[in-house]
């Protein structure tokens, strides 16, 4: 028996029970893969279930609005993968006449979908001979082969796709490809993999040589850029201001409350004196709580965040702002770190203290 005949027999006996390996239907499978970008599966299984019995087909997606999409998405993060989402949704539904097309090559038209995520779904749904290769699977290929090719690097990822491509010939698409990447999450793990128990240990090349450690090889990563927000959260007469954040940046199209960037760290004092925050709260104020600093990691990206609170008597008039009654923040998609606030015992503790 081959190598990767035996990681499908392993696959069969110790897979996980996964809602989205029950169906061939492209749109769920589809769903559950944009979810697993950079999203690990017990997390995403949760948000799975919740978004697709709102959104339970394409019609439903693409009918929906926009904010309703990024408020079922809210909690995931990377809230682009979302938006693509419903714009495809909106052109197959618009131009393909709700059909979801059924080959690679025309899957990886869709805006969102990459190279991957176009196999996982041709292969799984439509059984398309084509490699997913995700970051597990790198790693097995790179360990099995003791293959030491840059899998960033386009070179790199043509020696994998063609060692992919000779082990899936000869089998069922489906399970190969889904074989591959449970064995690299459940038992070829990227630190303590678990060699021992492995059915194909025999043949690692990586094993052998002892490169287990070194093995997939990778660039080194982009320095993370430091960003630092302040955010100002306003008590006055029940209610506060938000805007929706509509630059190409970070958080796009979801809701915050005002806030400051600043290029680097600054204490509340200076906070306090600078234009900015004149502008955006005045003179008459009263400063009840500063937050305890948050870092929060993006995929390029390393944010400081604070929360200020504060209470004034009157809103200051802001056409970026709206005002909104407090008690329907929840009914707002927002970033995970300000869920985070608005769902914290501090915010709950101010709210009951100073307006109700």
């Amino acid at each position: 028996m081959n190598v990767e005949e035996e990681i499908i027999n392993w696959y069969h006996k110790y897979k996980r029970d996964l809602a989205w390996r029950k169906t061939k239907d492209p749109y769920i499978i589809w769903i559950s893969e944009i979810m697993l970008q950079q999203t690990r599966v017990e997390q995403a299984s949760g948000y799975f279930e919740r978004f697709t019995k709102r959104f339970p087909d394409i019609k439903t997606l693409a009918e929906a609005s926009e904010e309703e999409v990024l408020n079922y998405w809210q909690g995931l993060g990377y809230y682009s993968r979302a938006r693509n989402l419903h714009f495809s949704a909106k052109f197959i539904e618009n131009e393909l006449n709700g059909k979801f097309p059924t080959d690679y090559n025309s899957i990886i038209k869709l805006k969102g979908v990459g190279e991957y995520t176009a196999a996982a779904i041709a292969s799984f749904a439509f059984d398309e001979k084509v490699p997913a290769i995700d970051g597990n699977v790198y790693r097995v290929l790179a360990r099995l082969f003791n293959e030491h090719s840059d899998t960033v690097s386009a070179d790199g990822k043509k020696v994998f796709r063609q060692i992919a491509e000779n082990l899936i010939k000869n089998q069922n698409a489906a399970d190969y490809n889904q074989a591959m990447m449970e064995f690299g999450a459940l038992l070829c793990k990227p630190s303590n993999p678990l060699c021992a128990e492995c059915p194909v240990n025999d043949v690692c090349l990586a094993l052998k040589q002892g490169t287990i450690k070194d093995l997939p090889t990778k660039k080194k990563a982009l320095k993370l850029k430091k960003r630092y927000f302040h955010y100002i959260f306003i008590l006055s007469n029940k209610n506060t201001l938000i805007k929706k954040r509509i630059n190409k940046d970070i958080w796009q199209g979801l809701f915050e409350f005002p806030m400051i960037e600043t290029r680097k760290a600054i204490n509340t004092g200076q906070l306090i004196s600078s234009e900015q925050w004149k502008k955006l709260i005045g003179k008459e104020f009263q400063l009840l709580e500063v937050s305890t600093l948050v870092q929060h990691r993006l995929s390029h990206q390393l944010l400081h965040i604070s929360f200020y609170t504060v209470k004034t008597d009157k809103l200051k008039e802001n056409i970026l702002y709206k005002p909104v009654p407090i008690k329907e923040l929840v009914d707002y998609p927002v970033p995970k770190v300000m869920e985070n606030f608005i769902n914290s015992d501090s915010f709950a503790n101010l709210t009951i203290k100073y307006e109700y």
